[in-house]
């Protein structure tokens, strides 16, 4: 993995959130990369329940400062920075007063999904992707965790399709257990199509679940992962149909040698360092 350029985008990073199935691995794949001498970045949303002070956020003034357009609103982008301490690994986060304030991640107090979820998830993607040009970073691998951030590949192939710093960079994307249930804003669909983007290539969204929010994240991405043990039968279904390719769950303890063979052998069609 030497000198290869992984970009991880996940919905949550230990040790910002508690420990979980998603969390966990985002921190221990970058972590692998990290160690066999390849570049990263990591990109997480800055929720109002991540102690900035204890984690030593900070704001970065030269990547901060523009706004991005959600269903016609200008939303301004905030980026703040930490390091993972012993780890020499920095996260990223997109901030926005309006969308992560708040003292919870997606839920709130009663196990409710948030009504603006759905602006949160395209505010997550689009900001990562302009942050990432700002940085002129032109990643190998993008490396998608999590349902918040599943809309950066749809966005990556249509939105930003022809942006150069990207032509050659490999989206894969993990799938988990862990969803939520019922359905996000029924607008969703709408909202994406604001930003002038092909409706037919939307459509499995216009009913925005778990599992459709996760086969249109299948279907823009290059490779998937398999990254809990059981999917549900829907979802694990539709990745067995796709024509891409796939690594069948992985425990934390045997994931890194399975993870760079992976990534070099299926997502870049290299052969192992």
């Amino acid at each position: 993995m030497k000198d290869k350029r992984i970009l991880y985008v996940s919905s949550e990073v230990v040790p910002y959130l508690p420990e979980t199935e998603i969390s966990s691995m985002s921190f221990e794949a970058p972590r692998m990369v990290n160690s066999q001498g390849g570049q990263i970045r990591i990109f997480m949303p800055r929720f109002g329940n991540i102690n900035e002070r204890r984690h030593q956020l900070h704001e970065v003034i030269r990547l901060s400062g523009m706004n991005l357009v959600i269903n016609d609103l200008d939303m301004p982008l905030i980026i703040k920075v930490a390091s993972i301490p012993k780890e020499r690994m920095q996260v990223y986060f997109i901030d926005n007063e309006d969308y992560f304030k708040r003292k919870a991640t997606l839920t709130d107090e009663d196990g409710n999904l948030f009504s603006d979820n759905d602006e949160r998830a395209i505010f997550f993607a689009k900001g990562v992707i302009e942050t990432v040009k700002k940085l002129n970073w032109a990643p190998d691998i993008i490396h998608v965790h999590g349902w918040l951030a599943s809309l950066l590949p749809l966005y990556l192939r249509n939105y930003y399709g022809n942006e150069p710093l990207f032509k050659d960079s490999k989206i894969v994307t993990s799938v988990y257990a862990r969803g939520f249930e019922g359905a996000l804003d029924d607008g969703m669909q709408k909202k994406i199509l604001f930003d002038g983007l092909e409706e037919e290539k939307t459509t499995i969204v216009a009913e925005p679940t778990y599992e459709n929010i996760m086969k249109i994240a299948v279907d823009n991405s290059d490779a998937i992962i398999k990254a809990s043990e059981v999917l549900p039968e829907g979802i694990n279904a539709y990745i067995e149909n796709a024509d891409k390719p796939k690594l069948d769950f992985k425990p934390k303890q045997e994931f890194a040698q399975a993870y760079q063979e992976f990534y070099l052998r299926d997502v870049l069609n290299e052969k192992e360092d």
